[in-house]
């Protein structure tokens, strides 16, 4: 089974879905997504705006190159990149380790997730649910975690790669926008970092 999830700062799991096979693309998920079609509708952050230079955008959340770019998803350019772009990916990698951590430490404590199971397919999402607000309990109580936990998880994940297929590109006037002001904001703030 897939896991899509939306991670807030603190390494919390704010929106979870489990529902589809492992096999289907991650970009694929995302789109049949009440995630996805509420971040479209603009209700998922209604009415919340941030100026970036003379760019006023919605909030966005960040992604891997396989999910579509939009004017609230910002993903690392590819391809041929200059300093500006790579500066860009950079800031956005960054940020995006908060994320990897949080699947990380949700692995390392539930290892149970990382191999087949007996469940029912009715049955696995409420295990996965239940693991992820389990994962945000142990995160907002200070829960202890031990670096091993997540070597061994890793380990075990490796039999359980998904394969990696052509990345979903969509360009609009409007995200390319938000693009570029991110990234001669990031540019602008580089001494910051």
């Amino acid at each position: 089974m897939v896991l899509q999830a939306l991670v807030d700062h603190k390494g919390c799991f704010t929106n979870i879905n489990v529902r589809w096979p492992g096999k289907v693309h991650d970009a694929r998920v995302f789109r049949n997504s009440g995630l996805f079609r509420r971040l479209q509708e603009g209700i998922y952050f209604p009415d919340q705006k941030i100026t970036v230079g003379d760019v006023e955008m919605p909030i966005v959340i960040l992604g891997d190159p396989a999910y579509p770019l939009m004017p609230w998803l910002m993903k690392p350019y590819t391809g041929s990149l200059d300093s500006e772009k790579e500066l860009f990916n950079y800031c956005l990698s960054k940020c995006r380790m908060v994320v990897e951590c949080a699947f990380g430490r949700l692995k390392g404590r539930r290892r149970s997730l990382l191999s087949r199971s007996d469940l029912s397919e009715t049955n696995i999402p409420i295990v996965i649910a239940s693991c992820c607000v389990l994962h945000n309990l142990c995160e907002s109580k200070g829960e202890t975690f031990m670096a091993g936990w997540e070597v061994e998880a890793n380990r075990l994940a490796a039999d359980y790669v998904q394969l990696d297929t052509r990345a979903i590109r969509r360009a609009q006037r409007d995200v390319l926008r938000i693009w570029e002001a991110l990234k001669a904001s990031f540019q602008t703030d580089q001494g910051n970092l």
